[in-house]
């Protein structure tokens, strides 16, 4: 199964994220301190089923990532979810 992670920014410097599979909430936390630590955290909540993860920071889907990758280089995709979520905020500003 491929699941989505839902990342949100609360206030300053403090994150939280949901967990879901079809819509349907698996497990959340929240009071994180970024994007990455959302990332790790989302991961090692996730059972044998889970194959990938869709990651989504403020509602934009930036990537879908196999769980090894999600290991592995959790700092990279925190990185690209927040530079593609920037680049569509600011063109939907624009």
């Amino acid at each position: 199964m491929i699941v989505r992670f839902h990342i949100d920014l609360m206030e300053q410097d403090q994150y939280e994220y949901r967990v879901s599979y079809e819509g349907e909430e698996l497990y959340s936390d929240a009071g994180l301190d970024s994007i990455e630590a959302c990332i790790v955290a989302a991961t090692e909540g996730l059972g044998q089923d889970a194959v990938a993860a869709e990651v989504a920071y403020k509602g934009i889907i930036s990537g879908t990532y196999a769980l090894a990758s999600l290991a592995l280089v959790s700092a990279q995709i925190a990185e690209h979810a927040l530079q593609t979520t920037a680049a569509i905020e600011e063109v939907l500003e624009g």
